[in-house]
Formats: structure tokens, sequence, C-alpha cells
């Protein structure tokens, strides 16, 4: 029955169901809608409620090629939120709309209120073949308040929409009322970067790239969306090629920010908090853009055959050295060789080892033998008689084989005629183990290289090999996933838009391919070239080296400084490792990837020192493990410091107080030659009071004079640099801790180099030409080389907006700028750097190893 009686109802309600709608209608249909004919740039003022909104239509005629952008103001004085007035505004193709107030959101939801905006309407060019066309605007003006809302309106149409080539151009923006202006690529451009400057640092502003495509993302809170985008304090530069947009045009966007947090900013304290804020034209920001073409392909090619031919250019040097040393040594051949230097000036009339002495045998320890035992044919039984002395003193750390001969200044008596004196005295008689013992040897009063390259050459070659295994493995292992990050980081860049992920110099950032900075990774080719070249050379020497080896050739065997090249082999593969991740960190320079540009200069500047320290130290140089380690430790040092070390006084504080006790440290075992002992199993402290006895004695009580005053006058010097670097970073606390901690370690080489050199000339010892121009060209080259290196062109440690302040043009060929210029000079300074500690003994080769004096 139900189902019936619904059935005999639904006539009815057909019938009155139209009346009630029109009904309703008529009760709306009281509000006028008429269509107002309006006039460009002519103000419109009124009022609308819930029953009455306004619609005005805009006529204009679009001719071919010709660009028509209209602009959109409105403003009303009313702050309620709750019953804003609606602006619509319809076109051929799009639909765009938004509110007064309009709401911006900030930091911690905090809200900014715009009572006037202005807003650009997506313009229109019609095709030649449509020819002239009528085009009409309509805004619609509403809204939902049951009382009335003043409004008013101005629409124009903008006269200086496209941008020029070349020519600059002035404009305002603000958050509620955005720009953006229209740029075509002229037929012979292919590149052109966008310059925005302005005078001032805040507000904060967006610069965005987008294509042409309606609508525009002209708003803070979805500029983001569409193109490519990077912050803005007082400049910024977007390089733009013309294959990134098939209409070889595009729009340049330029929103303000409510805020300015985004650039480093803070929040005025007047509106701190929560709640609602109005801002009008208090946001406002002067603005001045100007395209201008990038380089050419050309260009390219300019810069990387300049990269190439310059580098290249030191393996025909080189070559050219090699090719005149060879001549040389073929004519002193010829003429015969030259005898060696005894170190006391005059030139020795025998060989104190023949040629014979097994490969196996210690290779710098000198038997003083008398020209009666070598004429008398006894060589061999006194060589044999002092192994036979020698076999009951094992150095500690050569246990693996190597054998060792008596100390130099130690003669053998002229009558032992039997095998058995000799054994008698060896069974009674302390006084050659004294002499062969380390521990007595490295604490004599003056110590010289025969001391200290005792142990077996073999031995000591392979113990400096491993720097250089190691340090391959440890490249393969930091390079690959260091590559994999930047190669994701470049992605993110490319797919997202997002310049403020990089930290480039943008005025002078040449893309190529996926790269958008290809000039920061071309400049760092010199460092994996120079570090090829200087492997070659070790090469080379250590090639000759082996063959004099296998010549038993005397002046190899027992003359000069003991030749040892795994430590320069790892310095050629840290060089070119420095390139080669140099070039990985400026595929995006970033806060999160710093450490790929700095680990290996802290290990080519410690392998340098430990290189300079085995110079005169062969036996006891660090091992490649503890080296290495303690790289590591100053790598996770520097992270840390970036990391947490800005502004954090307690960082700081257990930074200084390390960095203090660990010069003292170091320098305790540079002074005792490695025999400075801590008896840990001293519970009772013991070992401090005597520390504290030894100090008051000597130098309170009675003021003793250093037993090495060399070594003392070098470490004093030391710690007092160290110690000024630990007080600077405790009062200071630079920002920028990579480049802290590698100046530690840079003015410590430094130190050391010099240091070197001056007792190289205080020991009556000369510098050949070669290491002398090395030695000039190195400091020369590095002069240079720090002057670009300050010249900051961005920084990570600031905001992208700020780091952009920094950014200057290119300075070399219109493709480096100053940052590549330090690639180059420092990738130089640092070949010279090695050839220096490669070179600068070249002048001992034929003095006696007893005769060369240890500092």
């Amino acid at each position: 029955m139900s189902g019936f009686a619904l059935l005999c109802g639904l006539p009815w309600l057909l019938g009155v169901l139209p009346q009630a709608l029109q009904a309703g209608a008529g009760g709306r249909s009281s509000r006028p809608t008429p269509t107002k004919e309006a006039d460009f740039d002519r103000v419109y003022a009124g009022t609308v409620n819930i029953n009455r909104e306004e619609l005005y239509s805009f006529n204009y005629t679009s001719k071919p090629g010709q660009v028509d952008a209209v602009r959109v103001y409105v403003k009303s004085d009313s702050e309620d939120l709750q019953y804003p007035i609606l602006f619509v505004v319809r076109q051929q193709k799009g639909v765009l709309s938004w509110q007064v107030p309009l709401i911006f959101r900030g930091l911690y939801q905090r809200t900014y209120n715009y009572q006037e905006v202005s807003r650009t309407l997506c313009p229109s060019e019609p095709t030649p073949e449509m020819g002239p066309s009528e085009q009409i605007i309509f805004v619609d003006v509403a809204s939902m308040a049951l009382f009335d809302i003043e409004y008013e309106l101005l629409v124009t149409r903008l006269k200086n929409f496209q941008l020029t080539t070349d020519k600059a151009f002035n404009f305002t923006a603000s958050p509620s009322q955005p720009q953006y202006f229209l740029y075509k690529f002229p037929p012979d451009v292919d590149s052109v970067i966008i310059k925005v400057v302005s005078e001032t640092v805040y507000p904060c502003s967006v610069v965005s790239v987008q294509d042409i495509v309606c609508p525009v993302y002209d708003l803070d809170h979805n500029v983001e969306f569409n193109g490519v985008y990077q912050s803005m304090t007082k400049q910024a530069a977007i390089t733009v090629q013309k294959k990134d947009f098939p209409g070889e045009q595009f729009f340049v966007v330029f929103v303000i920010k409510p805020e300015d947090y985004a650039c480093g900013g803070s929040v005025p304290s007047s509106i701190k908090g929560k709640g609602n804020h109005t801002w009008n034209l208090q946001r406002t920001k002067s603005l001045q853009v100007t395209v201008v073409p990038s380089i050419k392909e050309s260009d390219y090619v300019q810069a990387m055959l300049f990269s190439f031919l310059s580098f290249l250019s030191f393996y025909l040097g080189s070559l050219v050295i090699a090719f005149v040393h060879y001549v040389r040594v073929q004519r002193k051949t010829s003429a015969g060789r030259y005898s060696p230097d005894d170190g006391s000036g005059t030139v020795a009339t025998s060989h104190p080892i023949t040629t014979g002495t097994p490969e196996g045998s210690s290779y710098g320890a000198i038997e003083k033998l008398d020209m009666q035992t070598l004429s008398s044919g006894q060589y061999s039984e006194a060589t044999a008689n002092t192994r036979q002395n020698a076999a009951a003193f094992t150095d500690e750390s050569s246990s693996s084989g190597g054998r060792q001969l008596s100390s130099p200044e130690r003669g053998h008596p002229h009558g032992s005629d039997t095998d058995s004196s000799v054994e008698e005295e060896s069974d009674f008689d302390t006084m050659p183990e004294i002499e062969s013992d380390k521990n007595v040897i490295r604490t004599k009063m003056f110590l010289y290289l025969s001391d200290l390259s005792r142990k077996d050459r073999r031995i000591v070659s392979k113990k400096y090999k491993i720097y250089f295994w190691n340090i391959i493995t440890i490249a393969v292992f930091y390079a690959l996933p260091v590559i994999q990050l930047v190669i994701t980081y470049q992605t993110v860049v490319n797919v997202t838009g997002n310049q403020d992920i990089c930290y480039y110099n943008f005025l002078c950032a040449h893309p190529l391919g996926v790269l958008s900075a290809f000039n920061n990774v071309l400049s760092n080719v010199g460092h994996v070239l120079l570090g090829f070249l200087f492997l070659l050379i070790v090469l080379r020497r250590d090639i000759l080296h082996r063959h004099s080896l296998e010549a038993k050739d005397t002046y190899t065997l027992e003359y000069g400084i003991p030749k040892h090249f795994g430590l320069f082999y790892a310095m050629g593969i840290a060089l070119m490792m420095e390139g080669v991740l140099s070039a990985c960190y400026h595929v995006c320079p970033n806060y999160s990837n710093f450490q790929f540009d700095t680990s290996f200069m802290y290990m080519i500047a410690g392998l340098c020192m430990l290189k300079l320290y085995q110079t005169r130290h062969p036996d006891i140089n660090a091992s490649a493990y503890s080296a290495y380690a303690s790289f590591a430790v100053v790598i996770c040092l520097a992270v840390v410091g970036v990391v947490f070390g800005k502004n954090n006084v307690w960082f700081w504080v257990i930074f200084s107080v390390i960095h203090i006790v660990a010069s003292l440290a170091l320098s305790t075992q540079i002074y005792y030659m490695g025999r400075f002992k801590i008896d840990v199993s001293d519970t009772d402290f013991g070992i401090f009071r005597r520390v504290v006895m030894v100090l008051y004695t000597d130098c309170f009580q009675q003021c003793s004079r250093p037993m090495y005053m060399d070594r003392m006058v070098l470490l004093i010097v030391g710690n007092l640099v160290n110690w000024s670097f630990a007080v600077f970073g405790l009062v200071y606390r630079p920002r920028d801790f990579a480049s802290y901690m590698l100046g530690i370690f840079i003015c410590n080489l430094l130190l050391y180099l010099a240091f070197y050199i001056i007792m190289k000339l205080r020991s009556s010892e000369k510098l050949l030409p070669i290491p002398l121009f090395c030695i000039v060209a190195t400091a020369v080259v590095w002069a240079a080389a720090l002057y670009f290196f300050f010249q900051n062109l961005s920084s990570w440690e600031e905001t992208p907006a700020e780091s952009r302040e920094k950014n200057r043009p290119c300075i070399l060929l219109g493709f480096f700028d100053d940052h590549d210029v330090w690639h180059f000079l420092s990738a130089a300074a640092l070949f010279f750097s090695f050839l220096v500690l490669l070179t600068l003994d070249d002048d001992l080769d034929a003095v006696r190893r007893d005769k060369i004096p240890v500092f």
C-alpha cells in the first residue's frame, strides 16, 4: 500500500517542485547581475554582499606577433577573514581567482594578511593564421558577507611585459603583488643568464623560470610547483638554455616571501608568536632584472683545450728535463763516474764496502775498515767477524729478518786474526751490544743517517709500499659511494628545479649535459693529470734505483738518502683522488658533502709531513695503518666540528684541549726519536710524579741546556703555532671548521719544511738547481693560489640566498671563476711541492750516510 500511495503522490510532487525552485530563484534574482562594460586604466569602486555581486567585462583586440598581458589590481579595507571578497577572473583559456584579504602562512603557522592584491593574467598571443582577434576578460566580484564590503578594481594592460636582451628593467613586487615577464630567445642565442639584483637584503624573494603554461605559479605557496627557482636577497642568477624550452620562450617570475626565514633573516619582534598580521606595502622590494647571453659552444671547446694543454705542458717540460738529465748522465758515464764525498770535503780513495755486499744486508751502516785490512786481502774475514758479533743483537722493530751491522763509529781491532778471538770478545765485552741497541743509538747527542737506516732495505721498502696499496683501497671504497651520491644530488636538482640545494657561483656556472656547473668540475682536471705525471716521475726514479740495486752499485747501497718510494706513490694517488673528489663535490657543493673536498687534503698534508720525516728517519717512521687511522680520526673531527661546532663553547673547549695534548704527545715522541715510553702498569701514578720532578729539576732548580737543541727549537715553535691555533679557535670559533683544520695541517707542514731546509743549509748541504727552482715555484704558485682561494664566491655555512650575495662573474676566458683558478694553481702548487720533497736531497747522492746528519 505504501508503494501505491507514493506512485499516486508523484504527479503532485512534480508539479510543486518547479514552483518551489522558481520561488527560491526569485529570492536571489533580486540581486542585480548585469555585466558592466569596463575600460582599462580606470578605477572602479563598489560594494558587495551576499545578495549583491558585480561583473565587469574588458574587451581588447589582440594582434599577431604582439603579446598582450593584463594586470588586475584590487583593494579592500575589510580585515574580516570570515567574509572575504572573492575575485574570479575568466579568460579565453583559463580562470584565476583569489580572495581579499589574501592570507599567507609563515613559519609555525603564523599568518599574514594583505588587503591589496595585484596579479598578472596569463598573456595571449594569436598565431599569424588567426589574424587579429577580440579578447574578453570577465572579472566577477562577490562575497558571502551579510553586510556591504567596499572594494576597488583597476585593470591595466602592461606595456613592458617582454624582457629585452642586455637591457635592464626595474620594477617592484610584494608578497601579494608578484610579477612575471616574458622572454624570447633571439635566433643567434642558445643560452642566457638571468641576473637579478636589489639594493636591499630583505624582504626575501624567489626568482623562478617557468615554461609558457597557464596558470602561472606566482604565489609563495605554489611558485615551487613548476620550473627552476632559487631564493634571493640582493643577487640571483639563473642560466637558461634554449634546448630546455621547445617554444624558445619562458616566464621569469618574481615572488616576495612573507617571511625572511628562508634567506637567513629573523621574524620581527613586533609579530612574534601566532596570530594574524596585516601587511600591505610594508614588504615591497625593488628589483632589477637583466637577461644577458651566455657563452657559446666554442667557448666550451676553448676552455677544455686550455685546461688540458696547460697541464700537458708539464708533461713536455718533464720530458725535456728527463732528456737533459739523461744526456748529462751519459757524458759522466763515458768520462768516468765521479768519486763520492766522504762528508769532510775530501774525496775518498776507496769504497768502504765492496759492490759484492749482499742485497739483504744492512744497507745503511758503513764499516770504517782501514786500508791495511783491504790491501792484505782480509776484508772478507773482517766482514764475517763483524756479522758474527752483530748476530746476537736483533732489532725488535725488524724481527722479520733484517740483519744489523755494528755502528759506523766502532772500528775493528787490527790484530784480530781468528774467529775465536772475536767470539770471546762477543761473549764478554758488552760494548757491541750497547752500540747496537737502538735505544742507545737514537739518544746519542749527534745522530747520522747510518744510525737510523739499519733495518733491512727490503723490509723497510715493503713497509712503505703499504701506504700505496692502502690508499688505493681507501680511494676505491671512498670514491664509489661519493660518485653515486653526487649523481643523486644532481638528479634531484634537475628534477625538482630547486637550485637552493647546491651552492654554486651562479654568475659563472656553465651547464653541460646533466651537470649544472661544468666549469667547476673541469677545473679539477689538473689534479688528476699532475698526480699521474708525478707517479710517472716517481716510477722512473724507482726503476733506475732498482737497476742500480741489481747492479750492486755502491753509491746506491751506501750513499745518499735511502730511497723508498711507497710514500711518493701514495702522494701521487692522493693528488689524483683530490681532483676526483673535488670534482664530485663541485657537482653539487653543499653542507652534506663538504668532506668530499677536504678529506684527501688532510691526507696529502699528512703524507707530506710523514715523507719529510722519513727522509732522515727511515727506520722509525709511522706504519701505514696507524697513519691512515690518524687521518680517519682527523676527518671524523672535521665532520663533528662542522655539525656541532657552530657557537658550541664546550666543543671548542674539548677540541682545544685535545689539540694541545696531541701536540705535546707528538712533540715528545719526536724529541726522543720514538723512544719515550709510559709505564701504564704503574697504578700509583708514579710516572706523573717523575715528570713533575724532572721538570722542576731541569727547568727551575738548575736550568739545563736541551740535549737536542735543534729539535727543541722546532718543537717549541711548532707548539706555539698549534697553541695559537687552539686559542684562536676557542676565542673566535670560526664557522668554517673544515678550513680551520686544514689550516692547522698546512701551517705545520710549512713550518716543518722551512725547518728542514734551514737545517739542511746549516749542515753545509746545498740546493741543486732543480729543487731550488721547485721551491721558488712552490712559494710563488702557492701565494697566487691562496689569493684566489680566499676570494669567497659561495658558502654553504649560510643560507643559499646569502651565499649568492658572494657570487662573482667569470674572470678567465669568460668560463672560469676565481675558485676554478684556485683549482688550477693549487694543483700546480701541490705538484711542485711534491717535487721539492722528491728532489730536495739529490745533492747527497754522493755523500756517505755516516756523514749525513739527522734533524
